[in-house]
Parts: structure tokens; C-alpha cells; sequence
């Protein structure tokens, strides 16, 4: 599997809880979430970062950061 490009894998569980719940609403809201619709969304990202089905990512070049499914490859 080749590595992430201009991407930093940041493990969830170095994250203080308050910065990984900021992170995740971060990514959630940034298409225009419905503010209803937010909580349930932040809680399935949790989900999926707990079952390692995703990880986070810092972008470099964006100074973003991203849920990726687990393995992503990105140019």
C-alpha cells in the first residue's frame, strides 16, 4: 500500500476528547450541515474511527483536516 501524500495521519486517540469532538464537527459541518443533523453525524464518525474503518488525516497543502476511509490513498 502506497503512503498518503501531503497527508499526516493524526491517531484519534492522541486527540483530547474536546479536540477530536472539534475536529469531527470541523469535517462534518463543512458541506452546510443542518445544525439538527450534526450530533448524529459527529457520533458516527466516532463510531467509525473506534472500528478503525476510518482515520484522520491532516492535509498539508489545505491545512485541513479529513475522515478517510482506513488505507486511502490520495494524490
Amino acid at each position: 500500500m502506497m503512503p498518503l501524500t501531503n497527508t499526516i495521519r493524526i491517531p484519534h486517540l492522541q486527540l483530547s476528547p474536546e479536540a477530536l469532538r472539534a475536529v469531527i464537527e470541523e469535517f462534518v459541518t463543512r458541506d452546510g450541515t443542518d445544525n439538527s443533523a450534526v450530533e448524529p453525524r459527529i457520533q458516527q464518525v466516532l463510531r467509525q474511527l473506534d472500528l478503525g474503518s476510518v482515520e484522520l488525516h491532516f492535509e498539508q497543502l489545505t491545512e485541513t483536516c479529513n475522515v478517510l476511509p482506513r488505507g486511502a490513498i490520495i494524490d
